[in-house]
This record gives structure tokens, sequence and C-alpha cells, in this order.
């Protein structure tokens, strides 16, 4: 754990009261939210997913100053002033872990959420280490211990169970005081700026992940197709991404993704080339086979030749590349005490170590510029060595 985790926060959280406030109509929402428009929006939301592909909205969470509210979704989704603060870069929401919530928000209200501040993060970059839980800063900030009984528990159901409607408070009871302990430390290591960035930067890179066209680049299996076959497995994945929106239900409910490369692999020019496929079940073959044909045909005959490849895994050269880089990442990281974790993904100094760039690692701008300053030298010189 870094440094800065044992220090307690100055400023206590509300004690929670037996009864949880709801908020039961649109126009009190929009009241609500309309006059404490300065503050920033606690936010956190509960859901059901299940066997959907979609997660299933049962409560919304907000908080406003020491005033908690729980909303049920239908009436936050009648809410023009929720939907306006959501959108709103202006309005800060401050949520831990926040990558469910902005996608149930992005399929269940059609928007994007600005101005969000991922406190997750903001912990990371304070000094509590890398993907610190919520219920544990809580506990080494405050000394509270969450009761968690009710995590797994029926959201979609009413009445909520007065266990519920405590845990769901206790999820935003926290941020505003763990808002203000982020705000001091980062303060103080002049890294305000990095977490609105790296907030914002984390929910573009979400929205991008969830565009059907690029979900094939995450079956990282099908690097060792040809691009041709890559092209068809990308036609397939999008084609799959969409049936399973259209369906509702988990993608590989419709097709696995080890099926799928499989088929882009053999390429099949008919159905019954397809049923003799090994573990493609005969349902799926009924059910879509045509289907499948046709969109394997047209992407096996497609240029293929702008189609970005699926990233092959590190060669042993390239291996010993990255550990170079991330020796010196490590240097920068405990520099400004700072997870390397957060500083250097490894997804960003892969990219770094197969383009033999830095800028494709987004270390040539922004905070992360900043942060790798003393070794950017370094950095350059060891991957000129490499080149």
């Amino acid at each position: 754990m870094h440094s800065g985790a044992a220090s307690r926060c100055p400023t206590e959280p509300q004690e929670l009261s037996m009864n949880a406030t709801w908020i039961t109509s649109a126009a009190e929402l929009d009241a609500w939210l309309g006059a404490n428009s300065d503050q920033p929006i606690a936010l956190d939301t509960e859901f059901e997913r299940v066997s959907t592909f979609y997660p299933i909205p049962g409560l919304v969470q907000l908080g406003l100053g020491e005033e908690f509210r729980l909303v049920d979704p239908s009436v936050a989704e009648a809410s023009a002033v929720f939907r306006s603060a959501l959108a709103s870069p202006e309005r800060v929401k401050l949520l831990y872990a926040m990558s469910e919530d902005l996608e149930l928000f992005r399929h269940w209200l059609s928007l994007e959420p600005a101005g969000v501040i991922d406190l997750q993060i903001g912990a990371a970059m304070a000094g509590a280490g890398f993907s610190m839980g919520y219920a544990r800063l809580v506990e080494q900030l405050f000394g509270e211990t969450l009761d968690k009984s009710a995590t797994r528990s029926d959201w979609l159901a009413r009445p909520l169970s007065a266990a519920q409607e405590q845990y769901a408070t206790d999820d935003i009871r926290f941020l505003r005081p763990i808002h203000e302990w982020v705000w001091n430390a980062l303060g103080d290591k002049g890294l305000i700026e990095a977490l609105v960035e790296e907030s914002a930067r984390f929910a573009e890179d979400l929205a991008s992940q969830d565009d059907p066209e690029n979900h094939y680049r995450k079956l990282r299996g099908g690097w060792t197709l040809t691009p041709q076959q890559q092209g068809v497995l990308k036609a397939l994945v999008h084609w799959r991404e969409l049936e399973a929106r259209e369906r509702d239900r988990p993608r590989n409910r419709v097709l696995a993704d080890a099926l799928l490369i499989s088929i882009a692999e053999k390429l099949p020019g008919s159905v019954r080339e397809l049923s003799r496929i090994s573990g493609l079940p005969a349902v799926v073959v009924r059910r879509y086979g045509d289907q499948l044909i046709e969109r394997i045909g047209e992407a096996a005959t497609a240029d293929n030749s702008t189609l970005v490849l699926i990233s092959p895994p590190l060669t042993r050269q390239d291996q010993m590349l990255y550990k170079q880089l991330k020796r010196l990442m490590v240097e920068a990281a405990e520099d400004r005490d700072l997870p390397v974790e957060l500083l250097a993904p490894r997804k960003r100094l892969e990219a770094v170590v197969l383009t033999r760039d830095l800028s494709a690692g987004l270390f040539t701008d922004g905070w992360r510029k900043q942060v790798v300053a003393p070794v950017h030298s370094k950095l350059e010189e060891v991957l000129s060595n490499d080149r």
C-alpha cells in the first residue's frame, strides 16, 4: 500500500438515518437537483444482469452535500433535469469504479455521462493503491465496516428491504468525503487535472470498446488468423454483437468466441460445410446458417488492406523490451507515489512495444507526459536501440 492510504479523511460522513429518503416523482427529482445545481452529484446504481445482454436498472442513488436520495429507475428516466445533469460536462458527478454505471446509462438512457470523476482512480493517484475496493477504502479512511450482505440481492423487487436501502445509501454516503480527501492529496501532488483527464479518457475508452465494429479485437485468440480470416472474424463478431443486443442475450449464449474463431479459420462456403465445424450446435446452424454464410462470403472477398489486426502475443525480444520499459515506468511512478499499473497499464505498454512508439501508449501528452518526463530520454533511448 502506498503512503497516503493510512491517513484518515478530515471530514466524517453523515450518520445514516434509519429511514432512507425516496424521491417518488420526476417533478420532485427535477426540483431537488435544480435547487442544488452548484453541488457535485454523488452517483451510483444497482442493476440486475444474469441472462441478458443489457443490465436492467434497479435503483439510482444520488447525493448532494449531506442529502441522499433513492430513486426508482422509472422516475429517473422521466426526469429531464436528471438527464441534463448526467450529460452536462459542467455538472460534476462523483462515482467509484464507474465502468458498469456508465454502461448502464449508455444503454438505458442512450446518453454518455460527462463531467464524471472516478474516485477509484483518484484514490489510486492519492496513494491508496491500485484498484482499491470501495468498502476497504471506507474502512481505512473512516473506520467503518460496511455491511455488504445485500450486494447480490434482488434490486428489481419492491419494496426494497431495510438492509438493501442502507447498502444502497452507504454506496453514496462516503463519496463526497472521499472526494475531499482525494482532492487534498492530489492538490499536494499537483495531479488534480490528471484525475479529471484520466476519468474523461477512461469514459471515452469504455464507449469506444462498446462499438460493435471494434469488438473483434478483444478475441485475442484470433491473432493467428490471416488478414482475410480476421476480416471474416470481424464481420462475424459484428453480426453476433447486433444479434445479442437485439435478443438481449449474453454474447456467448448467441455464439461462443472460440466457435467464431473456428468458423473464420475454416471459411465454410455452404451451410453444409458450416454444420461440419466441431462443436457448433445444430440449433445455431438451423437458426443462423444462411446469415452466417452470407456474412462470410461478403467479408472473405472484401478489401482488408486497412484492417486493424488483432495484436499478437509479445515475442521473446518484445518481452525483453517490455521489461526494460516497465522498469523505467516503475521509476517514474515511484517518484510521484503513483501505482505503475495506473501510469502504464499493460495494454498501453504493449502498444508501445509493438509500435516502438511512446505515443501509441499515450505517454507523449497529458498527465502521463508530465509524469514520465524525468525518464523520457531513457525511454526513447531504449526504443531507439531496439528499432
